[in-house]
Parts: structure tokens; C-alpha cells; sequence
């Protein structure tokens, strides 16, 4: 639009989930040339079949893989190439680094010594696509473990066994040269497999598949102001909003560890682009790494000029010090509460203390590692999938709320769901098929299985206290692990999604 930046304000609301759907900016640029045209406001608002037919869709792809094996079952060479339809017009291309981001991890957890891939993001005449949750890999994941159970049996291997022959081993490099630490894909994927059940008879028709995945926590800028006032409020400055993730929880949670303070005296404040910290936005997996990190930054600096001043007020060293309900205590002075502490802190400071920590995590050697197993039911007759159960496992680092981490699992895992067995966005002639949600199927409360989700502790994060992001990663294996389970059921192998029981019949009926 060729406006100074300065001149540009951003109310910030609350807009409900996003998971990269609103990503793309779609709106803004129409309604400031109407609002220029005709000197008001604007607003703009989407239908459901507007939103499904111009915005905002995954990126459909199409994906070649050929991989060598060795006669022992080693996996010796990949070759990759992934092409995926942008749809049409510029404005909304996904960014190149992102789009390619689920190719660049095809393979990331095994040993393969020779490895090629290449990724194009191509214009064509189809709706036009976004950073929908982890770009790229659902498709990448889906094609190359669905290989791997291709490759296994072709071998007359297990799949686990196959999977286990293969995988990384700690100091092990991946494909692409990179030394991670902490590889845990082995317990990882023995842990799903020990609680989902994998080795138990089962009856006709019913089959059980596996699929892994690595992500690491995403990274970019972003900054938080603390302040504390004489009264012992404190509040938390930040530039991003909450669109499901729970990062204002987080932060809370945070804050008020450091301070060892209640949690209802920590308050989240978002306030419009100019009297906001910078935040580069949500997305990719990183606001616990990169806004947790600001703020454990900016709230320890504000803790260490409280316990300089505490030391002060009791007479003793700094290292002495510790904060205990509250309270702050040191060997043979009288305890002295926060709030009196900081009424000293802020009359020295004539104001409220404040402090602003911007940060930006740089590429840690660091990932997460997911395991899946679902076990499915088919009939023949029909085609149709029942899900019976999904095992999830996941290597998580420190858990910082367990409800919240638990519920981005759970719902990960469905949309992962959905997007294996239900969601066909189908184009005739360039238009869309099904642009309505009478047509447009999603995954509902009655297709849920029952979860089982695992967490494989550690303090191995780059986030406060040792955190992983988990946001974008349980909705990537989902769709492998259910194609290999219906293979395993009635042998047809599919290779297009989703997986709806028209294809399996008719796949049946082909046998």
C-alpha cells in the first residue's frame, strides 16, 4: 500500500482460533480502498462458502519419493520431489521458507547417508493457499511413512521393525547434516507402540498402523514489557494475541514462578500496535520459545533488582536471599513481603518498575519427537472407516500446563483426523466443489476416538524451563499412521487424501 509503517495502527482483538487460517491478509488490503474511497469505516466479513472458495486453504501437493534399500532393510538413499499448488494471485503466497519447511523434514529421522529433495510452490488456477497448521508436512509425513510401510512389506519386516532398524541414533546426523540433541525417536516410537497395544491379536478387519515426526519450537522476535507497581500488581505487556495456543497462561504461569507470586496477581495486557511490544506474530510453533522467553528475560531482571533491594532493606547478601510465598526471606532477618518491597522499589524509582526484553531464539539443535498409532476398523462391504483409538506419544520437554499442552494434542490429533479421512476440498473446472459445510466435512465431537496421549518428560527444552512447542506437531502423523492402519486392515493401499470409503470400496473392488 506504500504507507509509512508509522502511520499504520493494528487494533489488536480477540479473533478466535487461527492455526494459520488467518495468516493471510485477506480483508485488509479491500477494506482500505474502500474505507479511502468513501472517507469511513469499513468492515468486511467472510461467509463460509466466500471463505472456502478465496481463502485459505492447505496447499495440495503432489509428492514422488523413491527411496533405496539395502539387502540387510537399511535405507541407503531418498529421493524427494514435492509440487505444491499456491492457487492464484500473489498477495497470498505462503513464504517460500515456510511453504517448503514439510519437505525439508521428509526423512529428518532416519539414517539415509544420500539424500535429494526438491520443492516447488507453483501458481495455478485453484484457491489460493495459506500457513495452515505446519505447513507442508502433513502432506510430506503422510506420503513418506505410508512409503515406509510400503518398503516393510515389501521387505516381509514389521514396520516397527523396519522403523527401528532406521531410525536416528543419538549423535547420529540427519539426512540433511544436522546434529540434533536429545534423539528420543526410539523410545519415543517403543513407548506408542508398548501402550497402544501393537502386538495384541486383533480380529478381521481390523488393522493397527504407526507413523513418526520431529518438529522443533519455531523461532522470530518478539517482546514483553513487565511493570510492577507499588501495590504489588504486576502486568504483563505483550504484542501478540491468544488464538488458541494458551501462550497468555503460559506467560502468566511464568511470570508469577519467577516471582513466586499467586497467578491471579499476574495480569496479561494486549494493547493496539502502538503501546505494544514488538511481536513478529503467532505462528510456527513459537510463542512459549520466543513471547515466554521475553517475558522470563524481562520479569528476571525485575527480580533481581527487587532482591538487590531486599538485600538492602535485611542487611545481607544477595545469594542469601529467597523468595518463599511471597515473602521475601534470608537467614536471621525478618521476612519481608513483596509488596513492601516493591512500595521501597517504586519510591526509589519515583514510578513503577518496568522492564522490556526483546528476543529472538536463534535455530537450536533441538526437536520434538512424536509417535502414532491408530487402530482402525473397516468394512468391506462399504468402504467405511471406523477409528477405534489413537495412541499418541509424544517427547515434550518440560510441561508447563499439562491441560492446555494435553489440548493442543487432542486437538492436533483431530484435525489430523479430518484431514486424513474427511476433508475434500474437491475443484471442478478451477471452482470448488464444496463450498459449504453441508458438503465441506469436519471432523465432529461423534468421529472422535478414544485418545491416548503419552508425554515423555524431560528437562531437554529451549523455553523457559526446559519447554517444547507441541502446537503443530500431533496433526502431522495422524494421516500415515490411519492409511497404514486400513492397508493393515484389508490391504488396499491408498495414496490420495482423504481416505473416504469411496476410494477404499472402489479400491477393494480393484483387488
Amino acid at each position: 500500500l506504500n504507507l509509512d509503517p508509522a502511520k499504520v495502527k493494528v487494533h489488536i482483538l480477540p479473533v478466535g482460533g487461527d492455526f494459520g487460517g488467518k495468516t493471510s491478509v485477506v480483508e485488509a488490503p479491500v477494506c482500505y480502498f474502500l474505507a479511502q474511497r468513501a472517507g469511513k469505516p469499513v468492515r468486511m466479513v467472510l461467509d463460509y462458502t466466500e471463505e472456502l472458495t478465496a481463502v485459505s486453504h492447505r496447499h495440495p501437493a503432489v509428492i514422488v519419493l523413491r527411496t533405496g534399500v539395502d539387502a540387510e532393510g537399511k535405507l541407503c538413499a531418498l529421493q524427494a520431489r514435492a509440487v505444491f499448488s499456491g492457487g492464484g494471485y500473489a498477495a497470498l503466497k505462503a513464504n517460500a521458507e515456510v511453504t517448503v519447511q514439510g519437505p525439508r523434514r521428509v526423512a529428518s529421522y532416519y539414517r539415509i547417508p544420500a539424500i535429494q529433495v526438491e520443492t516447488l510452490c507453483i501458481y495455478t488456477n485453484q484457491v489460493p493457499c495459506t500457513q495452515t497448521r505446519t505447513p507442508g508436512s502433513p502432506q510430506t509425513t503422510f506420503a513418506m511413512e505410508s512409503q515406509i510401510d510400503i518398503i516393510a512389506r515389501e521387505l516381509g519386516m514389521d514396520p516397527v521393525q523396519f522403523r527401528m532398524k532406521n531410525l536416528l541414533n543419538p549423535g547420529d546426523p540427519t539426512p540433511f547434516g544436522q546434529k540434533l540433541q536429545g534423539i528420543v525417536v526410539r523410545e519415543t516410537l517403543n513407548k506408542a507402540i508398548e501402550v497402544s497395544g501393537w502386538n495384541k491379536a486383533k480380529a478381521k478387519n481390523i488393522g493397527r498402523g504407526v507413523a513418526v515426526y520431529e518438529r522443533p519450537s519455531g523461532a522470530g522476535k518478539s517482546g514483553a514489557a513487565i511493570t510492577v507497581d507499588a501495590d504489588g500488581r504486576v502486568s504483563v505487556h505483550l504484542g501478540v494475541p491468544d488464538v488458541g495456543p494458551g501462550i497468555h497462561t503460559i506467560v502468566q504461569q511464568i511470570v508469577s514462578e519467577v516471582l513466586d507470586l499467586p497467578r491471579e496477581r499476574v495480569n496479561i495486557r494486549v494493547e493496539d500496535t502502538d503501546r505494544s511490544p514488538y511481536d513478529s506474530g503467532t505462528g510456527g510453533s513459537k510463542s512459549t520459545n520466543s513471547v515466554g522467553t521475553a517475558a522470563y528475560q524481562a520479569v528476571t531482571e525485575i527480580k533481581e533488582k527487587l532482591l538487590a533491594l531486599a538485600a538492602e532493606r535485611l542487611g545481607c547478601k544477595r545469594e542469601n536471599i529467597t523468595a518463599q510465598n511471597g515473602r521475601y526471606v534470608a537467614p536471621g532477618a525478618k521476612p519481608m513481603a513483596f509488596a513492601e518491597i516493591m512500595r521501597s522499589a517504586c519510591e526509589q524509582n519515583r514510578g513503577p518498575i518496568t522492564h522490556l526484553s526483546v528476543y529472538e531464539p536463534s535455530r537450536a539443535p533441538i526437536t520434538s519427537f512424536a509417535a502414532q498409532v491408530a487402530e482402525v476398523e473397516v468394512d468391506p462391504g462399504t468402504g467405511q472407516v471406523k477409528v477405534r483409538k489413537l495412541t499418541t506419544v509424544h517427547d515434550s520437554g518440560t510441561v508447563l500446563n499439562h491441560l492446555s499442552y494435553t489440548g493442543q494434542i487432542d486437538g492436533g490429533v483431530i484435525t489430523g483426523l479430518g484431514f486424513a479421512l474427511m476433508e475434500d476440498s474437491s475443484l471442478v473446472d478451477g471452482k470448488m466443489a464444496t463450498a459449504n459445510l453441508g458438503e465441506f466435512k469436519m471432523a465432529t465431537a461423534a468421529d472422535v476416538p478414544k485418545l491416548t496421549t503419552v508425554l515423555m518428560e524431560s528437562p531437554t527444552g529451549p523455553s523457559p524451563f526446559q519447554g517444547k512447542a507441541i502446537a503443530e506437531i500431533p496433526n502431522v502423523p495422524t494421516a500415515a499412521a490411519i492409511a497404514n492402519a486400513i492397508h493393515d486392515a484389508v490391504g488396499v493401499r491408498l495414496y490420495d487424501l482423504p481416505l473416504t470409503s469411496e476410494k477404499i470400496h472402489a479400491a477393494l473392488k480393484a483387488k
